[in-house]
């Protein structure tokens, strides 16, 4: 299993469709269960053995920061100051690659969560990862086991757990939960502007290199304010 000790939890959103609940704070900032998402991101990755955690702040920099001074433990938090720029979550990850290095990392959303023991998530991926034949490895959410997730589905894994995306099919039955290992070969000749992390993605899998595992844990996203009050009431269960 890859040893995986450097990761990034992209925490520069705007939070729009978390309003009201973001007229005074980040998304990354926003509680449930007790803590804030952000939070239960870095936490997932200290029980997974990363040492290290690139974390980009734009909105709400200034709270961030404060936040993350009062954080004690692994991992070792390093800012990527987007203070100044609208970089989405491609853009974030290139502007962040200097202290990301050149091997295989985490990165994750922070408005993803679900219940587990210890970092089965984290491993299943890492026992999953073959860098001669993938560049990007997604965690991927059956439809029928998500809360707050809108829509028709993300993407089909083939039988060699490839991702294929949904395109014309009405329907597809798993979405992406938040979570991936990504190789920074797959941002070669990529500048620091604006894009979403789809766009390598697309790239990845129209020459076979992206590739998917399922998270078997009940997956929530919290995306808006109603997800949040479920996905409350479900942690308190």
């Amino acid at each position: 299993m890859i040893e995986i000790r450097t990761a990034m939890a992209l925490a520069a959103g705007l939070g729009t469709r978390m309003r009201p609940v973001t007229n005074d704070r980040p998304k990354a900032l926003v509680e449930i269960g007790g803590k804030t998402l952000l939070d239960w991101a870095l936490d997932r990755y200290a029980a997974g053995g990363v040492e290290r955690c690139v974390v980009n702040i734009h909105h709400f920099a200034d709270l961030i920061d404060a936040h993350l001074a009062t954080r004690t433990g692994a991992p070792e938090i390093i800012i990527s100051d987007e203070r100044g720029d609208v970089l989405e979550t491609g853009g974030g990850v290139v502007k962040a690659l200097p202290e990301l290095g050149d091997a295989p990392v985490f990165i994750s959303n922070i408005d993803a969560i679900w219940e587990e023991a210890g970092a089965a998530s984290l491993d299943s991926l890492r026992a999953a990862w073959d860098g001669s034949r993938m560049d990007a490895l997604l965690l991927m959410a059956p439809m029928g086991n998500t809360l707050g997730f809108d829509g028709p589905g993300d993407a089909f894994l083939e039988g060699d757990g490839r991702v294929r995306f949904r395109g014309e099919a009405a329907s597809a039955p798993f979405a992406y939960a938040g979570v991936q290992i990504l190789h920074p070969r797959a941002l070669i000749g990529r500048s620091a502007s604006r894009f979403s992390m789809m766009e390598v993605w697309r790239a990845l899998a129209s020459g076979g290199r992206l590739y998917g595992v399922v998270l078997p844990e009940f997956w929530m996203h919290v995306g808006d304010p109603n997800a949040l009050a479920e996905a409350e009431a479900r942690l308190a269960r």
